[in-house]
């Protein structure tokens, strides 16, 4: 195997000088157009192939940017990168490109959980370590995939019903029916199984909370906007809402002000809301969400120092999780000047 790959790094460097000065230190190419396997190798370089899910919120960017920022010419990387554009098919067909073309490495955040074990097992027959990235995978042989780096979403979810548990008996609701409306994620990717599953486990110690639907959004503006209108004519009554990212929650706000109503910790319905990026912690702030539970995109530094504990042969972790927060208006302020996206 490693032989296999010293000999992949020992490709044309003035071919890969060309390509780096039309392209730069990564390359967002359809992987099919990448027909050589070996020309865009170089003494010293490991090749690692990325399939991000798409770029569906201001948290799927800000955590491809901290990818792109990682994996440079500099810092001993070529990078191949591919938007799968929300498409389970895409992302096969890029997992397929990185494995014809003898990358070291592939990285990528699954955009569903199940549906992976063939490619993943063709990936494994190349010698080619896989990392999953954010999201997770149901494979019946876990030993298809090396490790992942993401967060722990089950343990988001549960922090999301604690903070609804102690706010409610602060401001003295704990027997009073809480109606409670979930704007939830793609179907079937992993942060909206755990968000909702831990978010679930604590709702079910609480009889007095009535969830009334938990509604499929796709992590994106215009549909949390579209689902929080349709449950607002449907049920009327909404005192919380838990949006599983902030760009559902951008949405939801919009469409609870336009019915009328207000959010907040001065307002009329309760907002949960998940990522924690400036623009939603400026809204915590000003009292318009209430709490927002930190999914931390900056996961491109943990995946380079899987990669190197990899290169230096040693054992990894079947996962590692990032640092994260839970933002209410009484600490939030510490933390927005430092927000990168």
């Amino acid at each position: 195997m490693r032989c296999r790959r010293a000999f992949c790094k020992r490709a044309s460097a003035l071919l890969l000088s060309v390509l780096l000065g039309i392209t730069g230190c990564g390359m967002e190419l359809q992987p099919e157009s990448l027909e050589d396997p070996y020309a865009h190798k170089e003494e010293g370089l490991t090749v690692v192939g990325v399939s991000q899910v798409g770029s569906e919120s201001v948290w799927r960017t800000a955590n491809t940017a901290s990818i792109q920022r990682v994996f440079t010419q500099e810092n001993g990387y070529f990078l191949i990168f591919d938007n799968a554009r929300q498409k389970q098919e895409n992302q096969i067909k890029a997992l397929r490109s990185f494995i014809s073309q003898q990358v070291d490495y592939i990285v990528f955040s699954p955009i569903e959980e199940e549906g992976w074990d063939t490619v993943l097992q063709e990936a494994k027959d190349a010698g080619i370590p896989v990392i999953l990235m954010d999201r997770n995978v149901k494979v019946a042989d876990e030993s298809l995939y090396t490790t992942r780096v993401g967060s722990d979403f089950t343990r988001e979810g549960a922090d999301a019903g604690q903070w609804l548990a102690d706010y409610l008996q602060e401001q003295g609701r704990q027997q009073e029916t809480i109606n409670i409306a979930i704007l939830a994620g793609t179907e079937g990717a992993t942060s909206t199984i755990g968000r909702s599953e831990g978010f679930l486990s604590v709702a079910q110690e609480h009889e007095n909370w009535n969830i009334l639907e938990q509604a499929d959004a796709e992590f994106t503006t215009a549909k949390g906007r579209e689902e929080m209108e349709r449950m607002l004519n449907t049920y009327g009554d909404i005192d919380v809402v838990v949006s599983q990212n902030d760009d559902m929650a951008f949405g939801a706000v919009e469409a609870i002000s336009e019915a009328g109503l207000t959010t907040g910790t001065e307002g009329d319905v309760i907002v949960i809301s998940f990522d924690a990026v400036r623009k939603a912690l400026e809204m915590v702030e000003k009292g318009i969400i209430n709490v927002d539970i930190e999914c931390n995109p900056e996961q491109g530094g943990l995946v380079e120092r899987v990669i190197q504990k990899l290169e230096r042969g040693e054992a990894v972790e079947k996962a590692y999780y990032v640092q994260e927060k839970v933002f209410t208006p009484e600490n939030v302020g510490d933390y927005i000047d430092s927000r990168s996206y």
